[in-house]
């Protein structure tokens, strides 16, 4: 990894730790809950992505190197809080999935700020029960 996408990932995670708390508590904001591969308690992350029939689709601008994609890694099976409703699934990271298509596809301003800040960036599909 080159210096400027380390210095790159420390400033956005470190601005992220502040505004994710903020954020996952907006009604309508769309959030991720993983299962922490080491402490098993439930984790929440605000992101952006798009349903699309019976699955949600999202990009993590920092692909495996992300938390919640790590925790997605030990235990696949997740919650998606959609328009203030929960759905159940099963996530499943994409890497061989066209990023730039992907991105053009889902919400407009989160494309734009993944596009801006991510590094090696990565589809996540999640598979939401019934």
């Amino acid at each position: 990894m080159s210096r400027n996408t380390e210095r790159k990932y420390r400033i956005v995670t470190a601005l992220q730790r502040r505004l994710n708390p903020l954020m996952r508590r907006l009604p309508l904001q769309t959030v991720l809950e993983t299962t922490g591969r080491t402490s098993g308690l439930p984790r929440r992350t605000p992101v952006g992505g798009r349903r699309v029939g019976d699955s949600f689709w999202l990009v993590s601008e920092f692909g495996e190197r992300s938390q919640y994609v790590r925790n997605i890694a030990a235990d696949p099976r997740v919650r998606v809080r959609i328009r203030g409703r929960w759905h159940t699934g099963t996530a499943h990271p994409m890497p061989d999935d066209d990023i730039a298509v992907r991105l053009r596809s889902l919400p407009v301003m989160n494309s734009a700020a993944v596009r801006a800040v991510g590094a090696g960036q990565l589809t996540v599909r999640v598979d939401l029960d019934g």
